[in-house]
């Protein structure tokens, strides 16, 4: 096999083992957030609406107010779109306890 090739085939093979380890850190519920900000829920809220993305920061700070008992450990704000259609993400991780 030319090196050249066998340096493609070596960055593809590196390439997938990253994604691999990404996807199985997702699953064990810390992403990459770190030890220090392990989580045991998430709450996604979502909008496509304009009217509704215009709410939502409300719409989460109302369940913020309303669920007293859980630590935010982390949030983030996805917005994707196609031709029609906005869509904004508001993730929400964080530790409740057992009590």
């Amino acid at each position: 096999m030319p090196d050249a090739l066998r340096r493609r085939c070596d960055q593809r093979e590196r390439e997938r083992a990253v994604v691999t380890e990404m996807r199985s850190n997702v699953s064990t519920g810390q992403a990459s957030f770190g030890e220090d900000r392990r989580f045991n829920g998430v709450k996604v809220f979502s909008a496509t609406m304009v009217s509704e993305r215009e709410k939502l920061g409300d719409k989460v700070t109302e369940w913020l107010r309303t669920n007293p008992a859980i630590e935010v450990r982390d949030m983030v704000v996805t917005q994707s779109s196609d031709e029609a259609f906005h869509c904004l993400a508001i993730t929400v991780f964080f530790w409740q306890s057992a009590d």
